[in-house]
């Protein structure tokens, strides 16, 4: 009988023991990231310079959104308001632990948001986060957030990519350690060369799939498809889909198009002539032809958009129509005194593979007003620095937030990255007016007033929004089919 029961437990240890080793973290993923910010790079999510690549798989959100786009938990298990949604409680998940060993709890949450408006540290998540006035700590793990106005979204608001949670005071550490709760622990970070990150065997959802994820900066576009070619990164999704045609029906490489609510523009300087008149400002993006963009930059491949910046997916999106109109165009530029046109300077650079061909196919679109367009390629490496709110027009690229978020950071007067420098007292008001509106029919249509509102005066051209060609490697598994703040980073795997 004690030789059977030997038997059965050496029996129970090898089965454990395998799948253990079918479920351990294993191999190398590699991806790159473009040097944005240069030596300005770090880890704190909130900062101008954060490196998304990282942030994503090393720190959590309170909450997220699903695959199918909808908030879900995270580090919060559930939530609720007041009946005037000016307080809400959220409740946090026990028994986690940051990548240092110490626990997460409310302190770090009342921390970590409340950080994000500390004017010193100028956060261009500061103004989303503007409606929060206390975060009050009712227990180890649970937080109550007081806001100076209702506000029925504020959890779909705590889905931004930026809003992770860090320990308790890590502020003037985090740029540079990463510490979070997520998937991975940086190992090494070295934003000019290749970051580190490490499996974390212990995270809440499960241990990772791989063993190590590999960061590389490779600043230019097109040497990033090269390394994608010749297997020195294992993921690009910032593949332009004039090149799609390499990829298709190469067995060596997954090959996916996701829709997302990120886009591209142009951006003119609205306190700088000629850009400072409405009429310019409007003439210009009437005779841009956004289906012709969509076709000839972007392969089909992205949903024409009329200068806003909500996501084709939300909830408050104003759908409308925009057609070029030369006729109107001309004379809009003929009653602000240029009946002959004008010209300017587009500057782009290499930052974002579809820039220099945006640039050109305006070019070609603007003459027909008679705006005489040159464009100017610029330096990759110092893009942000030297010509993103610096040059009278320049081109652009956000990620998707919600819409409040969105609208507040790019475009209310008193955001710190209002890269158009666009002031509009009326689309202050309604952006205002929908955060404090309970009922969803209203709230709806103050966040469609203000998209009116960009229509008619925006300094940003906003032609699409973008489908995402993403690449990977053959040997890359279990990758999330969505846009990347959704991503599930702990269920990829990689084989050799």
């Amino acid at each position: 009988m004690k030789q059977i029961y030997k038997v059965i437990s050496f029996s129970l240890i090898s089965l454990m023991l395998s799948f253990s080793l079918a479920n351990a973290s294993s191999g190398v993923f590699k991806l790159s990231h473009d040097l944005g910010f240069g030596k300005d790079t770090n880890l704190d999510a909130i900062t101008k310079g954060r490196l998304f690549q990282v942030v994503i798989m090393t720190q959590n959100r309170l909450v997220r959104k699903n695959l199918k786009g909808k908030v879900t938990a995270s580090l919060a298990t559930k939530w609720s308001a007041n009946s005037e949604a000016n307080e809400w409680t959220f409740n946090l998940r026990k028994g986690i632990k940051f990548h240092d060993g110490s626990d997460f709890d409310a302190e770090d949450v009342k921390y970590s948001l409340m950080r994000v408006k500390d004017p010193d540290i100028g956060s261009p998540a500061k103004k989303s986060m503007s409606s929060v006035t206390d975060i009050e700590v009712i227990d180890s793990h649970t937080v109550k957030m007081k806001l100076n106005t209702s506000f029925a979204d504020f959890p779909l608001l705590l889905t931004d990519y930026r809003l992770r949670m860090i320990p308790s005071g890590s502020g003037d550490t985090i740029g540079q350690t990463g510490i979070g709760t997520g998937p991975f622990k940086v190992a090494t970070f070295d934003p000019e060369g290749t970051t580190v990150l490490k499996a974390n065997p212990d995270y809440w959802e499960g241990a990772p799939g791989v063993a190590e994820v590999h960061v590389i900066a490779i600043p230019d576009g097109e040497a990033r498809v090269q390394a994608l070619l010749t297997g020195q990164i294992d993921m690009n999704r910032y593949v332009p889909f004039s090149q799609k045609k390499i990829f298709d029906g190469n067995k060596k490489f997954n090959v996916s198009v996701v829709p997302t609510g990120n886009w591209r523009g142009m951006v003119m300087r609205t306190d700088t002539a000629p850009f400072d008149d409405p009429k310019v400002r409007k003439a210009v993006r009437l005779a841009v032809d956004r289906q012709e963009l969509v076709d000839l930059v972007m392969g089909g491949a992205a949903t024409v958009s009329c200068d806003t910046p909500v996501a084709p997916s939300d909830q408050y999106r104003l759908k409308m129509k925009c057609p070029q109109d030369i006729k109107k165009a001309k004379k809009l530029l003929n009653e602000a005194g240029y009946p002959d046109g004008f010209d300017m300077v587009i500057h782009v650079s290499t930052k974002e593979p579809t820039w220099p061909t945006i640039g050109e196919v305006l070019q070609q679109q603007l003459a027909k007003a008679g705006i005489k367009a040159e464009v100017k390629m610029t330096p990759s490496k110092s893009y942000w620095k030297e010509t993103w709110m610096k040059k009278p027009v320049a081109m652009t690229r956000w990620n998707e937030r919600p819409a409040d978020s969105i609208l507040h950071e790019a475009y209310h007067s008193g955001a710190k990255w209002n890269e158009s420098f666009f002031k509009n007292a009326a689309f202050d008001k309604n952006l205002s007016d929908a955060r404090g509106e309970l009922n969803f029919s209203k709230r709806k249509k103050a966040y469609q007033n203000a998209q009116k509102t960009l229509w008619e005066e925006s300094g940003t051209m906003i032609p699409y929004h973008v489908s995402k060609l993403v690449i990977t490697s053959s040997r890359v598994k279990n990758l999330d089919d969505v846009e990347v703040f959704s991503v599930r980073w702990h269920k990829l795997k990689v084989t050799d």
